[in-house]
């Protein structure tokens, strides 16, 4: 690992054998394939408008939610609710970081305004499972959703918080990345919903042409801001499909035009790691038919790839953070900066040929550990620009959004609320936790992994 990394532990590693996954109840099979769900473009403009005549709800001016240790914070009112959540980002590639040339202004003054968590972190880490621990605040082992196109956690739609919200009386967008299906049971919950992913330039269905995925997601975050109901708080999420690859292509990321000059006078620094040597560390069942292994030899495997990759990687994450800056000053224009709370993360790390590999899936920092901004109106001013060290992970993030809506979380929710690591002053919160993957593909491509993280071991 890159002797940047601070020191986040793995105690028990990967595990392949079928006797251990049936010890953990996660022996439910194979999965089907990520490679050819990622590559596949899914576009789908959908609009809900069934609810509009339905009354409003009158909701109190003073309000307490319940977090899950049994701690309450007040809520003068129901917060209006901004998901920003990115795809395949790692922790430290964002500017506040420090930690390498990428350039996230917007994101830098948020976390300004907000508290940074530097050790947040996913207890999945893949697109679609994380996706489900997202909206359920479960692990993959109580959700069961390890399989794209079998979304097993519809089956508790009721206790995931899209629902709950809507029958909070919110209104509800969702923007960009679903990766599930999107059914009947979804399309009647979202009154706004533009669901599309897979690729970085997609057909306009206005006025013809292509438009970057990325600018699509600001213009359709843009839409349902200008046209939502004022009478009702909002939640949106805009789920940006950059920075992720687009899978099965040789240049793999694809940014804007106008952002080509941006790092090309720059130099990405190479890991430490990113050797033969460290490749060869790793467990013997690490093969080169290893999904990690091939990526990185799509990726990384020349000087000049390497450079070109990251150049064009850390481009995406430059535009969204500037689509992230537009969505932002449109709230600000509405007046509303002081009932909206802002969390930017997003759904799982990434090896940049660290051990020679890339992708995400198993338990080293680069792959399960993502970054976590919160701006919160609520959040003291001795708390606001702060830096925060505990371990939040993704399964706290359906239980923060009920919060912040003055919501109590359903029983079968697993997280904790992380406004009470700023609210309150005595949280007693978690210092380790429990990380799974299942097999994907076959264990000599993507083996199971187990783990348990704590800061002090590796």
């Amino acid at each position: 690992m890159s002797p940047r990394s601070s020191t986040l532990c793995v105690l028990v590693g990967v595990a392949v054998l079928a006797i251990c996954l049936a010890t953990l109840n996660l022996q439910r099979g194979l999965m089907g394939s990520e490679l050819s769900d990622l590559g596949m473009l899914a576009l789908r403009d959908v609009m809900n408008t069934a609810n509009k005549s339905q009354p409003q709800p009158q909701f109190q001016k003073s309000t307490h939610s319940e977090s899950a240790d049994g701690q309450q914070t007040k809520t003068k009112q129901p917060l209006n609710i901004i998901l920003l959540y990115g795809d395949d980002w790692r922790h430290d590639s964002i500017g506040a970081a420090n930690t390498s040339i990428v350039q996230t202004p917007f994101l830098d003054g948020l976390a300004k305004q907000g508290m940074r968590f530097t050790h947040n972190c996913v207890t999945t880490s893949v697109c679609w499972i994380s996706r489900a621990t997202l909206y359920t605040g479960q692990y993959l082992s109580r959700h069961k959703s390890d399989y794209p196109q079998k979304p097993l956690w519809y089956e508790g739609w009721d206790d995931a918080w899209p629902q709950i919200l809507k029958e909070s009386g919110y209104h509800l967008g969702h923007v960009g990345k679903w990766h599930f299906d999107w059914t009947k049971l979804v399309y009647g919950t979202f009154q706004y919903a533009k669901a599309y992913y897979g690729q970085h330039f997609i057909p306009n269905m206005i006025g013809g042409g292509r438009i970057h995925v990325t600018a699509k997601n600001e213009k359709d975050s843009l839409v349902f801001l200008k046209t939502r109901p004022r009478n009702k708080p909002f939640m949106l999420s805009v789920c940006f499909f950059a920075p992720h690859s687009v899978d099965g292509t040789d240049e793999q990321y694809f940014p804007q035009e106008e952002s080509m000059a941006l790092y090309a006078n720059e130099t990405v620094e190479v890991p430490i790691s990113a050797t033969f040597g460290a490749w060869r560390k790793m467990p013997p069942f690490f093969r080169e038919i290893n999904e990690g292994r091939r990526r990185y030899k799509i990726r990384f495997d020349t000087a000049e790839k390497h450079q070109r990759m990251m150049k064009n990687y850390y481009r995406l994450i430059t535009e969204v953070d500037k689509s992230s800056e537009r969505i932002y000053k449109e709230v600000e224009k509405q007046g509303l900066l002081d009932n909206t709370m802002f969390i930017f993360t997003t759904d799982n790390g990434l090896f940049h040929a660290e051990h020679q590999l890339a992708g995400k899936w198993y338990p080293h920092q680069e792959s399960i550990r993502v970054p976590l901004i919160i701006k919160d109106p609520r959040m003291p001013k001795d708390k606001v620009g702060t830096v925060n060290d505990d371990f939040t992970l993704n399964i706290d993030l359906a239980s923060t959004i009920l919060a912040a809506a003055g919501v109590k979380q359903p029983d079968v929710m697993q997280g904790r609320n992380i406004a009470d690591l700023y609210l309150t002053s005595d949280p007693k919160w978690r210092n380790e936790f429990f990380y799974e993957h299942p097999v994907h593909l076959s264990s000599r491509i993507i083996p199971a992994s187990t783990a348990l993280v704590r800061k002090n071991y590796k």
